[in-house]
This record gives structure tokens, C-alpha cells and sequence, in this order.
């Protein structure tokens, strides 16, 4: 089945490299450089990426050795702290340095995630360890991402918020209430497949609900065995990672297709960007890119 309504002049195909390396665990990285992994992405077919550690931090630099490879800039990330005490300011001040530098790169979105007392960073039991917000908290993120969503909105950008593993924004409960505590013109939607569905969301069913908000997309499936893996045995997020928890679009237990075709339904402009967070000593970087965009090519006709 071919999604005729997700068209080139409607979405772009990024990737992020997290193929290459990991940024939140360091050492899930076999040394492979920047412009490497910049030239693979390009070669393997896409029209962009997400901005990594690696990159370099002077934006006329970067945005040079992008244009070099037809590439742009799918988006940067800024982890926001709104619900720890003390916080706000300097999660101001660090999202608007963000966004200057997205602005110098030619770039539109601009993805957060809120990190106040997440465990995915730590070596502890994922699910057990999750982040919870009390109502207190709850409102100080909402106020906090509409602050930051109308920064954005003022200087031509769109603030796209992810929910994450191991945060107190990870599972349905979590995405609704997020959606109803904050100002749909200013707080859009990242719909990231895989964390999703790791935390045992359906990304069809967030489609569904909330497609109106979702202006931002990762494609990123999961290893059913191994999520239930992470479950039973408490592992944590570094340990499903390494075991192979997530994996590219097509190679694992997610149906991609009704997503794709509500998503195109509704009438959804924007990036739609390939993630796998995977070893790259087990799982060759080009060979999956290649492999995810042959899926796409597959599956979008293009």
C-alpha cells in the first residue's frame, strides 16, 4: 500500500544520529566522526537531520557542511528543568540561546522534553523509576512550555514537545494531560512511534487523539521481546538500548502504515524523521539508514 497523501512537497525525511552514536550514553559510540556520519545520512537518501553532540557548535560551520551535502537541520533539542526548584529562568535562557543557533541554521522546529527528575539517564529500573509530577509540578511545566512556546512563535520558530522514556511525560496519561494544560497555538506535539509504544501507548490511538497538535515526527520502531524484556526484569534504559530495544521503521513490531495514513489524513506538513538508538557496533549506521529509507521509499511511494 502506497500513502499518497504524505507527498514531497508536504513532508521532509530527516534522520537523526542517533544511528551514529548515542548522546545520552557516551559510551555507545565506536568513534565514528561527524562528517562520516553526515555523508552516510545523505547518501542513504535524506533530506535532513537532527543536531547531535558531535556537531560542530559555530552554526555558520555546521550549516556549511550541511548545505555541502544537501542536508538541513530537522531540528536541535532543549531539555527544559520547569519542575525543579529554581529552574525556570535558566531554562529560559538556555532555550533561547537554542533557538538563536537554529535560527542561524536555517532550521523552523525546535523540540523539548522535560528532564526534572527523569531516570532514563540513570542505571536503574526504567518503568520502576519513572519520573511522576505532582499538580504543582504539572503547572509549572504547562505555564512553563507555553513561555517558551510563545518565544518561539514570536521569532518564527515552532516548539515541538517529545515525550520521553522515563519522564513524567511518557505514557498516555502523561501526553493527554500535557495536551490539555497547554496553548495548542504555542505547544505542539513531537509523536515519537517508539517511545510510544515502549511505554505501551499506542502511537495509532495518540494519531487518533491528537492529530491536530502533532506538527513534528520520529520514526522509531521497537523489539516487542525486548520491551517486555525491560519490564520483567527492571532493566534500564541503557540496558534496552544496548539490547536492542529500538530499531529503524520496518524492522520490528510496529505497523507503520495506518500511522503513516492517518497522519497523512489529517493533513500532516512536516518532518518525518528516522530514529533508531542502537549500538552501532551491532547495528551498522549506513546499513540500517539505507534500510529505513528503503522502507519509506516503500511505503510513501517516493
Amino acid at each position: 500500500m502506497v500513502i499518497s497523501t504524505l507527498t514531497p512537497d508536504r513532508v521532509k525525511l530527516g534522520v537523526t544520529p542517533t544511528l551514529w552514536w548515542n548522546d545520552d550514553f557516551p559510551s555507545i559510540d565506536i568513534g565514528i566522526p561527524f562528517g562520516e556520519a553526515v555523508s552516510e545520512m545523505a547518501l542513504a537518501g535524506f533530506q535532513g537531520c537532527s543536531i547531535g553532540h558531535k556537531y560542530p557548535t559555530d552554526p555558520a560551520e555546521l550549516k556549511s557542511a550541511l548545505d555541502l551535502r544537501g542536508l538541513t537541520v530537522s531540528e536541535p533539542w532543549v531539555s527544559t528543568y520547569f519542575t525543579l526548584d529554581g529552574m525556570e529562568q535558566q531554562t529560559v535562557d538556555a532555550f533561547q540561546d537554542r533557538l538563536a543557533f537554529l535560527a542561524a541554521v536555517g532550521g523552523h522546529d525546535i523540540v523539548v522534553a522535560e528532564f526534572g527528575d527523569t531516570s532514563h539517564i540513570l542505571p536503574v529500573a526504567l518503568f520502576a523509576n519513572r519520573a511522576r509530577f505532582d499538580d504543582d509540578q504539572w503547572d509549572r511545566l504547562c505555564r512553563g512550555l507555553n513561555r517558551l512556546g510563545k518565544i518561539a512563535n514570536e521569532a518564527g520558530m515552532r516548539l515541538c514537545y517529545h515525550h520521553h522514556m522515563g519522564t513524567g511525560v511518557m505514557d498516555r496519561a502523561d501526553v493527554d494531560r500535557l495536551m490539555a494544560g497547554t496553548d495548542p497555538d504555542l505547544v505542539h506535539l513531537l509523536l515519537d512511534t517508539g517511545h510510544l509504544r515502549f511505554a505501551g501507548y499506542d502511537p495509532l490511538d495518540a494519531v487518533r487523539a491528537h492529530a491536530g497538535r502533532i506538527k513534528h515526527v520520529h520514526l522509531k520502531d521497537v523489539r516487542a521481546p525486548i520491551v517486555q524484556r525491560v519490564r520483567d526484569e527492571g532493566l534500564s534504559f541503557q540496558q534496552g538500548i544496548e539490547d536492542g530495544v529500538f530499531t529503524v521503521p520496518g524492522d520490528g513490531s510496529i505497523d507503520f502504515v495506518p500511522i503513516l495514513q492517518a497522519l497523512g489524513d489529517s493533513g500532516y506538513e512536516g518532518w518525518l524523521v528516522v530514529e533508531a538508538e542502537q549500538d552501532p557496533a551491532k547495528a551498522n549506521p549506513l546499513e540500517y539508514a539505507l534500510k529505513a529509507r528503503g522502507y519509506l521509499r516503500d511505503v510513501l511511494g517516493w
